[in-house]
């Protein structure tokens, strides 16, 4: 439900109110007293802040009879608008004031030093599982949506989110695009996501890019936009369905190799630093197998080409990306060789 109208009164124009009444009393105190007592002004202050705020402090000047009555108005008025002034502001820091200033100032300064990170564009259905699979992988990522629920909602669930459009370019570079890992463009509709990735394409030429299309027009746009890979979760979810009904055993192991809750069977792919051991040998000489407990199902060449089940004696050369199923820990291991910059 939303705020009611005396709910967005009492946030926003209530403590001004209260607090400019409060003024008032005080200032209608100090000149009381000056009229009537003929006190100087600071006198006249004095004593009513020590009579609004029931110090009991002794009178600093004796009173006239004129002067009590004052003071017992002045008692009756400004001690009410002084605990009604105080609970308000104590209100309002409490229950959304200062927690959520300093909640904005923490996650701008995320914002700011966030690094090899994922921008999402869009919280939607396919976005919100994305987010899901990093946090399972504790991979950082940034969400740009432009629905206020589905952003409160991702912020609930653990994620940096910013409520704006995700083709601005601001919003891009408020995100650190320039320090992102990679992009996914997951919006409501193909033309949000076709300008999405345009944006951050000319932003970044380096940044990969991934697209999400309906129709095969859509896939043709993201690719000229710039995507460096374009999904269609209509068409993977078709080919899924045929695969599971012609070869269950076969999308069993896929699932069991690539699901993010496995702990005990993992396909990564692994990027040959140019000073690494590997980089020149055989997948023979490499040894893989017995020391690391992996398997080498592809490999990836530099050109993009993709070698299936390579015999022992391929060579790995740097800029490869090889392919592998093992245990996680053997995966962790084995991408360690594989970036180090020493022979």
């Amino acid at each position: 439900m939303g705020a009611t109208k005396g709910d967005r009164w009492f946030r926003a124009e209530g403590p001004v109110f209260a607090v400019a009444l409060l003024v008032l009393i005080i200032a209608g105190g100090t000149a009381g007293y000056v009229v009537i007592e003929g006190w100087n002004a600071w006198d006249a202050f004095y004593m009513t802040i020590i009579t609004v705020t029931t110090v009991g402090y002794e009178e600093i000047h004796p009173l006239s009879r004129t002067g009590e009555v004052f003071t017992v108005a002045l008692l009756l008025s400004g001690v009410g608008a002084a605990l009604y002034t105080f609970t308000l502001l104590a209100t309002v820091v409490v229950e959304g004031g200062l927690p959520k200033r300093l909640q904005r100032r923490r996650h701008e300064r995320m914002l700011d030093t966030i690094t090899d990170h994922f921008i999402i564009c869009g919280y939607g259905r396919i976005g919100s599982i994305v987010a899901h699979q990093f946090r399972r992988q504790r991979i950082p990522y940034v969400v740009i949506e432009r629905n206020a629920e589905r952003l409160q909602t991702a912020i609930e669930e653990g994620a940096l989110g910013v409520e704006a459009d995700a083709s601005r370019e601001d919003v891009l570079k408020r995100v650190g695009i320039d320090r992102a890992r990679g992009l996914i463009a997951a919006v409501g509709t193909d033309a949000e996501n076709v300008y999405a990735v345009l944006s951050a394409r000319v932003m970044r030429p380096d940044l990969f890019i991934i697209g999400r299309a309906e129709t095969d027009d859509a896939t043709i746009k993201l690719k000229r936009a710039g995507a460096d890979r374009v999904i269609s979760p209509y068409q993977i979810g078709g080919v899924q369905m045929a695969q599971t009904a012609l070869r269950p055993a076969v999308v069993d192991f896929m699932e069991l190799a690539t699901s993010s809750e496995n702990l005990e069977l993992g396909m990564e792919q692994i990027t040959i630093a140019t000073g690494s051991t590997m980089a020149g040998r055989t997948i023979l000489e490499a040894n893989l197998r017995q020391r690391h407990g992996v398997i080498v199902i592809g490999i990836q060449r530099e050109d993009s080409r993709m070698e299936f089940n390579p015999e022992p004696d391929t060579a790995i050369r740097p800029g490869d990306k090889l392919v592998v199923l093992g245990r996680p820990e053997s995966l962790k291991r084995l991408e360690t060789e594989a970036s180090e910059g020493t022979r």
